[in-house]
């Protein structure tokens, strides 16, 4: 049991130590994997490194390469562009409309590719009136549900991670339970920072209405997702100018390889939605190499620029927190925390305290790094009955990530960030409630309302 102990206090100390010291959390647990596997076990450095997720990586590699080259031809940004000139001049509708259109590029891979929208979110909540805390946390709240989808990268990580250890978590299920929780919480936000907008019209929206249809439209200003770089960890703040504006324009039409790129997209997810639905297992990663590839051909030279762009960071983040999972598990070390859990005495509490726990360090930590952490350590809990392993899963992915709106997380920090000078002192007195809120909020209304019905049926 000793050496358990120590193994599993040097997973903890590692992940704490990158935390802390910004190293690259994917590189310490490689090297913490391999000197663990040699030090305390007979396993050898071919069984060692035979831990490593390959299936995982294909995926985000093929996702983030299809996707990074949407990016690089044009094709992100002339969807953002298609869709906010038909945005009307409703000040209530319009956190909503950001949260529809955030969520939709936080589903092309990397969540954080929907930070592209918080300046622009910014922008017109000045000029219209409305709460900058309710368009910071719409537009926080799509990428938290977007990065659920079966295409992005929290989606991947947790039922990648769950179908490996033999849990049947299906990525639409676990898709539609984040956009569920979300769309709650928007509503909540609508409430508590939005109620002025549906009792008047405020001066802004009408000035705005009088100047004519030419001005009607809503601009993304300087912003690309072009520009916005793949990976849990990477902030570049010079991104997003909250100062910049554009004057609203004619769009030019989609050219022949934005509008190919656009009909891969739509092939993406036709293709893997129609395959699930014959009980197939489509791979997405290959599905999206492919596409990638005919795109690179189409025009090399943005093929050739999205090569950098590939989330290696993230594959190398989760592909070594799962390898040192797998030296864990050859140990005992899982079962030990297994074995712990069982003696809470009852499944309900130690999945509960699990979630918090995974809510409570997400919110200073890599969502990502917790995902790939914690889901394998539930497995002891789920093996010893009593509890749904897609249940609890998703309820800890979940709950792993509505935290991130706190100003300790990326999510949070770009809203203050974005926010006009006078405001950001109130922003962040919000987001810290509304982040540590969630820490306890989450796991309550996750495991009440997603774990224990499933008990129950």
């Amino acid at each position: 049991m000793l050496t358990q102990i120590i193994a599993l206090l040097i997973f903890v100390a590692l992940f704490a130590i990158g935390a802390v010291r910004g190293v690259q959390i994917g590189v310490l647990m490689l090297v913490g994997a391999a000197g663990t596997g040699l030090l305390f076990t007979d396993m050898a450095v071919d069984d060692i490194v035979a831990e490593f997720p390959l299936d995982i990586m294909i995926l985000l590699a093929g996702v983030t390469y299809f996707f990074a080259i949407a990016q690089e031809n044009g094709t992100v940004d002339k969807i953002i562009d298609w869709a906010l000139e038909r945005v009307g001049s409703s000040a209530v509708l319009l956190p909503a409309v950001f949260f529809v259109i955030t969520g939709c590029i936080a589903a092309m891979g990397a969540p954080l590719a929907g930070l592209v929208m918080m300046p622009v979110g910014m922008q017109v909540a000045r000029k219209y009136g409305v709460d900058y805390a309710l368009m910071g946390l719409a537009i926080c709240f799509a990428i938290g549900a977007g990065g659920f989808a079966p295409t992005s990268l929290y989606g991947i990580v947790t039922y990648s991670t769950a179908h490996d250890a033999g849990i049947d978590l299906s990525p639409f299920l676990l898709f539609g339970i984040a956009v569920a929780v979300y769309l709650v919480m928007l509503v909540v936000a609508y409430f508590m920072y939005g109620r002025s907008l549906f009792s008047k019209t405020t001066v802004a929206a009408a000035e705005h209405a009088s100047t004519g249809s030419a001005q009607s439209k809503v601009s993304r200003g300087s912003a690309s997702a072009s520009n916005v770089a793949f990976g849990e960890d990477d902030e570049d703040e010079a991104l997003f100018d909250s100062s910049t504006t554009a004057e609203a324009g004619e769009s030019k039409p989609f050219t022949f390889v934005q509008i190919l790129t656009v009909i891969f997209m739509v092939g993406l997810i036709g293709t893997v939605v129609v395959l699930a639905a014959l009980g197939q297992e489509p791979d997405i990663g290959l599905l999206c190499f492919m596409f990638g590839a005919i795109l690179a051909l189409v025009d090399p030279k943005t093929g050739k620029a999205a090569i950098p762009k590939i989330d290696w960071p993230t594959v190398l983040l989760v592909g070594g927190i799962i390898t040192f999972v797998g030296v864990l598990q050859n140990m005992g070390a899982v079962d030990l925390l297994g074995e712990g859990a069982e003696s809470i005495g009852s499944p309900l509490i130690a999945a509960f305290v699990l979630c918090i726990v995974g809510g409570l360090v997400s919110a200073f930590a890599s969502t990502t790094g917790i995902l790939a952490a914690l889901v394998p350590l539930a497995l002891p809990l789920i093996a010893a009955g009593g509890v749904p392993g897609w249940a609890l899963i998703a309820a800890l992915g979940v709950c792993s990530a509505v935290v991130d709106v706190s100003p300790f997380s990326t999510l949070g920090a770009t809203v203050v960030a974005t926010a006009p000078v006078e405001d950001k002192p109130r922003l962040t007195r919000i987001l810290v409630k509304f982040g540590m809120s969630m820490v306890v909020i989450g796991p309550v209304a996750l495991v009440g309302g997603l774990v224990v019905p499933a008990m129950l049926f």
